[in-house]
């Protein structure tokens, strides 16, 4: 029987860590700790005819994010291969998704074929390696599983782009935007890298600058769509990501360049966040919302980047993430459709400490 864990497991859970692990042990304090208030699930299998504990599966979840951590997982010898595992993982995805968990993600031992056989059986991919990872310095293999299903293809209005550099989210979401309203439209590099050129704001705090929604909604009005821009306030996104004053004016020149060319146009500028709530009912009326979020909720890193809404259900807002991580073996399918949680999504809808927000929603032209 699969149920979570009381205190009176503890000694239970530290047998079969030792009967299971040479290293790495976790501890009876650690048991402890994570079932009086830690931030995690854990799930004991009890066997009903001899009371033991065939084994346990512990799932850590980020405070910030939704990505959930299977830490630890241990089947004890004696009840191996006897789908245990198995159902233990089952149960543990479940609690995952309950606590608005999209992915998944553990780390196993290089020299664990078993394990990792097992693992990727179930779904999960590898996506990196940890060196010298467990105290008895074997690497680990991070992977990963998407425990919420996707948009498929077929359902979504919108048509998949993915940027083809590091900077260009905006224009690779303006153009997925446009091809869904105007389905002739071809999508190119070349427009896409015109599309940078036009919208940018020059600077960032290295690199290549980041598109500003103003620049965007412009090149699309510019392109023939209905656009409307919403945003927190008047003052130039990412002006404060950069140090120099010199930066900082060459930023606002540029926003107050393409502001007076927004003044000439019907673009329609609200100085006013959307709820999440408006932002689906522009969706519903066949507008495509293109949205700035921070990345922290996704993968724990704080970056700016825009995305491509795609869908709405009764759980979750649905994107299209215009970033593929070929580094790790990531594939277009894997980004395209992602499905966040509604409350996630609305808190990812503010960026950095100030709590910037920019949304860019394109409609057909008027006729």
């Amino acid at each position: 029987m699969i149920r979570p864990a009381v205190l009176n497991d503890v000694p239970a859970l530290s047998v079969l860590e030792e009967r299971c692990f040479d290293t790495d042990r976790l501890s009876v304090r650690s048991f402890r700790h994570l079932l009086r208030g830690g931030h995690a699930s854990l799930l004991v299998d009890r066997d009903d005819a001899s009371v033991a504990l065939r084994g346990y599966s512990l799932v850590l979840y980020h405070r910030n994010t939704s990505l959930a951590r299977l830490y630890s997982f241990a089947v004890d010898p004696d009840f191996r291969r006897q789908g245990v595992a198995k159902r233990l993982l089952a149960a543990s995805e479940g609690i995952a998704r309950d606590h608005d968990s999209i992915s998944m993600r553990l780390e196993v031992r290089s020299d664990n074929a078993g394990a990792i056989a097992f693992y990727t059986q179930a779904g999960y991919r590898q996506f990196s390696t940890y060196p010298d990872y467990y105290e008895d310095h074997v690497d680990a293999l991070r992977m990963e599983k998407r425990l919420a299903a996707h948009l498929p293809p077929d359902l979504s209005p919108v048509p998949y782009y993915p940027q083809s550099l590091e900077f260009t989210c905006g224009p690779a979401c303006i153009m997925m935007a446009m091809k869904a309203l105007k389905p002739a439209m071809a999508l190119d590099r070349m427009l896409e890298l015109r599309l940078w050129r036009e919208a940018t704001t020059i600077f960032m705090t290295s690199g290549h600058g980041g598109c500003s929604p103003f620049g965007l909604a412009l090149s699309a009005w510019n392109r023939g769509f209905d656009v409307e821009v919403h945003v927190s306030d008047d003052v130039a996104l990412f002006v404060d990501t950069v140090r120099s004053e010199e930066k900082k004016e060459v930023i606002r020149l540029v926003q107050e360049d393409i502001l007076n060319d927004i003044a000439k146009t019907g673009i329609r500028v609200s100085y006013e966040p959307l709820a999440l709530t408006e932002v689906r009912a522009r969706f519903d009326a066949g507008g495509i919302p293109v949205v700035l979020v921070s990345t922290y909720r996704l993968t724990g890193d704080k970056a700016p980047h825009w995305v491509t809404v795609t869908g709405f259900d009764e759980h979750f807002v649905y994107i299209h993430e215009p970033y593929v991580d070929h580094e790790e073996d990531e594939t277009d399918t894997m980004c395209m459709g992602i499905p966040i949680p509604l409350g996630d999504f609305e808190r990812m809808m503010r960026y950095g400490r100030t709590k910037q927000y920019a949304v860019v929603v394109l409609r057909k032209e008027a006729p």
